[in-house]
């Protein structure tokens, strides 16, 4: 039996609506759409079985078979819907107010089952933030964060509360995905200079000596994130802090800790943010995004070494297809919508496009196809969608009327195993679609006009590790062919020619010695402090060699560098 057609929802001021994803590309006309402005959120069931929207008027259910409505629960201010792994629940939320009349009608957080419509539990949750109560994939349990603890409900019986985990201050907390035993990760910030800490447990067992499976305290931290991977096992915690004194953007760690109580840093192989970072759906490898533009990209395994480095580019976004064959890393905000695509098993690299503009990307449940598109209030101009094809063609593409927006695009949800993963091609498919190739020129300063080009963009970007296996000229143009012989030709000319004459290297430029304990401390601390200097110094050179302008302290640092060199050589001799 063939795999339906992915359909995916669309919401703006011209109403919300279903559409089929390729080949056909139109519109459901068995879903009645939802005209108007005033539906303001819409959700698919984590199978795809049913589609919610809230019209302002009232949260409507319906079936994606046939689109027989189910239910049609009364919350018109509803801002959040979230269905539990099953589709069996469903819960809503609206922004929070009391109700002076009637305090007890003051909830805002609505658990409803979607069979019968009956109300299950009202509770309060006055931030939009973490909202969504967290169900094991099971739904044998359900866990909701209240002030300084993390309730927990069984089988959807929400009269009472089974079990609860306490921690004064807790911030946040993630529910591993997975099956039995289930594990929850929980996030307390530091205070009166106590570091922050992330702990693991296993559900029941919150209390007790060895209840705490795994720990990962960090005393830079006001804030963390947590990913879990998909079988349950690890859990990567990025954290941030607010500013720093190298960055006013703040400061990145990354760490991993899993069930069975390893912990351990990331090493992160540039200087900067961390953008993004997500699991392969196989569990057993991740990715990040990290480090001033152009970011670095590398995947990492379980034990946190670097198995692939995918070098820099314009990139802040990862995002892996549901197989976890392909891994598209993508540059969008104050990027321009540079589309790279992965073949994570053979470590090379598919396609390279772009999207620009682009506020949102989605891969499609098949694996295969993905979605961008423009959208308010990021952007109110030139709002609309495309529908692309991992080898970077084109399929379909639509701008909405002028004078209206896009708000939201989403691609209906697929039970796991519908779609069956397709090999990998590196050749691109055939479209009707034309993708404009207008590019609007780069500035220029008034100054520089008329001028040529003394500069190219990107020029410090490194390559990926594999970059001799990514030359491969089956993918390339006849003209980056060639331009890709002169680089060989020129490269290959200058070795030889340093070969021939190359000078041996200025003791001066040497990077300074190791430290050895020589037994006596004075001199230890001496020769330490000499030994930093000089490393100090050896930064400066390379912040001049790349054209830094140095102030006049750092010139006289430079400066001093043999006779400090001197007193080294004299110290370890003595």
């Amino acid at each position: 039996m063939a795999a339906p057609i992915p359909t995916f929802a669309l919401r703006g001021t011209e109403g919300t609506c279903l559409v089929e994803g390729p080949p056909s590309y139109s519109t459901k006309a068995t879903f009645k759409r939802c005209e108007g402005k005033a539906c303001k959120v819409m959700a698919f069931s984590p199978d795809g079985s049913l589609f919610a929207w809230c019209n302002g008027e009232s949260v409507e259910i319906v079936t994606t078979t046939d689109f027989k409505q189910v239910q049609k629960l009364d919350k018109p201010k509803t801002m959040g819907l979230e269905f539990s792994p099953s589709g069996s629940l469903l819960a809503t939320w609206e922004p929070y107010a009391v109700n002076k009349n009637d305090p007890g009608m003051s909830s805002n957080l609505n658990i409803w089952d979607v069979k019968s419509g009956n109300l299950l539990r009202s509770l309060n949750q006055k931030k939009h933030g973490g909202w969504q109560p967290q169900w094991s994939d099971d739904e044998k349990i359900c866990t909701r964060n209240v002030t300084n603890e993390v309730q927990c409900f069984e089988n959807n019986n929400f009269d009472s509360i089974t079990n609860k985990l306490h921690l004064q201050n807790l911030a946040e907390f993630q529910l591993a995905s997975g099956p039995a035993p289930y594990h929850l990760a929980a996030y307390v910030p530091g205070s009166k200079g106590q570091p922050a800490f992330v702990r693991v447990y296993r559900y029941p067992e919150f209390s007790g000596p060895n209840a705490v499976l795994a720990n990962k305290s960090v005393f830079k931290c006001d804030k963390a994130e947590m990913y879990w991977n998909k079988k349950g096992t690890s859990l990567l915690i990025l954290t941030a802090t607010e500013t720093s004194a190298g960055s006013y953007y703040g400061d990145n760690s990354l760490h991993y800790i899993d069930v069975k109580g390893t912990s351990s840093m990331v090493p992160l192989g540039k200087n900067g943010p961390v953008y993004s970072l997500q699991w392969n759906p196989n569990s057993q490898e991740f990715c990040a995004v990290y480090g001033y533009m152009p970011a670095k990209a590398t995947l990492y395994n379980l034990k946190c070494e670097p198995v692939f480095d995918f070098g820099t580019g314009p990139r802040n976004t990862v995002a892996y297809n549901a197989h976890g064959n392909i891994v598209c890393l993508a540059g969008f905000g104050n990027l321009r919508g540079n589309l790279e695509f992965w073949d994570t098993k053979q470590k090379k690299q598919i396609k390279q496009t772009e999207a620009s503009d682009s506020t949102m990307f989605e891969w499609c449940p098949d694996g295969v196809h993905f979605l961008t598109a423009t959208t308010a209030p990021r952007l109110r101009v030139g709002n609309g969608y495309k529908v692309w094809h991992y080898t970077g063609t084109l399929l379909h593409h639509y701008s909405v009327p002028k004078d209206s927006e896009l708000w939201e695009a989403k691609w209906q949800s697929a039970p796991q195993g519908l779609y069956k993963e397709q090999p990998v091609t590196y050749r691109a498919v055939e479209s009707t679609v034309v993708q404009p190739a207008t590019k609007a020129a780069a500035y220029r300063p008034p100054g520089a006009r008329g001028q040529a080009v003394s500069f190219k963009v990107h020029e410090e970007d490194e390559l990926p590790s594999n970059a001799k296996q990514q030359a491969n000229p089956e993918n390339m143009s006849k003209a980056a062919l060639k331009n890709k012989k002169k680089r060989e030709a020129k490269a290959k000319a200058k070795e030889e020619q340093g070969s021939a004459g190359a000078a041996p290297s200025r003791p001066s430029t040497a990077p300074a010695p190791a430290a050895v304990s020589t037994g006596d401390p004075e001199k230890d601390k001496k020769i330490k402090n000499l030994t930093k200097k000089l490393q100090q110094i050896e930064k400066l050179k390379e912040d001049q060699k790349a054209g830094k302008q140095l102030e006049k302290n750092q010139l006289e640092k430079l400066n001093s560098e043999t006779t400090l060199r001197k007193e080294l050589e004299d110290l370890r001799l003595s």
